[in-house]
């Protein structure tokens, strides 16, 4: 089975906790040895988008162990900075990190505070593993990683902030927008700087489910493009080896 858009939308609902996804989460979930959802990751929310990752990588003939979508099963890879940082999915195979994915939201009431946190968070992620790479911690492939972001949209993520008059004045590309313009802007240069190879940004809520892309080049489409081209990529280098059959790892549940 491919992973459609349908299984994006669905991951997205589960987010909120509006309904139960029709993605076989258990049984990938048991596929990668990382047992119940609560065993993920503390929050539980982005289990489903876990599960929706890990998709990709079983259906390409990763083996179970390669992938990693719980902390018990250790998400820690090194930094330069720091010894190690924990992310949210890591699909590592010999001495190459397929990839590695930060799974991340925001939501109100502190829109202002929260926001500052999360751009803080994701530079620090990446501009770390890049500069390990760098320093040859990682020895074999080129690293590649993701960020995966979900917006509560709700009328004070969409009204226009106002900036703070400073020392010295800001871009002019942050006037009048939005929290959710500004992460559209902040994800779009994440992927520009090439800190992350990916970014997915939709906004989304508990009354209102269905995922809005508000950035075309961040959308579900682009975002899925970008794994497959790095499953392509290394399938032509040989990874995974062939004696692990795609078939022999994840066969979705009957219905």
């Amino acid at each position: 089975m491919t992973v459609t858009r349908q299984d994006f939308e669905d991951a997205v609902a589960a987010y909120w906790g509006a309904k139960q996804t029709q993605n076989n989460q258990s049984a990938i979930r048991e596929a990668v040895g990382a047992g119940t959802a609560g065993s993920v990751r503390g929050g539980k929310h982005f289990d489903p988008v876990a599960a929706l990752l890990a998709k990709f990588f079983l259906e390409a003939g990763y083996p179970p162990e390669s992938i990693r979508i719980s902390k018990r099963q250790g998400l820690e890879l090194p930094g330069y900075y720091r010894p190690q940082k924990q992310w949210d999915v890591v699909v590592a195979y010999e001495d190459v990190l397929v990839a590695a994915f930060e799974l991340k939201g925001l939501g109100g009431p502190s829109f202002g505070n929260n926001y500052n946190n999360r751009v803080e968070e994701a530079l620090g992620s990446a501009v770390d593993l890049r500069r390990a790479a760098l320093a040859d911690l990682y020895p074999g492939e080129k690293p590649w990683i993701g960020y995966f972001f979900i917006m509560q949209d709700e009328a004070e993520s969409r009204r226009p902030v106002k900036l703070a008059k400073g020392a010295l004045p800001a871009d002019s590309i942050w006037q009048g927008a939005s929290y959710q313009d500004r992460f559209g802007i902040f994800c779009e240069r994440l992927v520009s700087e090439q800190l992350y190879d990916a970014v997915c940004y939709v906004t989304s809520s508990a009354s209102e489910p269905k995922p809005t892309e508000p950035v075309s080049s961040l959308d579900w489409r682009h975002f899925s493009a970008a794994i497959h081209s790095r499953l392509t990529y290394l399938k032509d280098l040989g990874f995974p080896k062939p004696e692990w059959p795609q078939s022999t790892l994840f066969t979705a549940p009957t219905t």
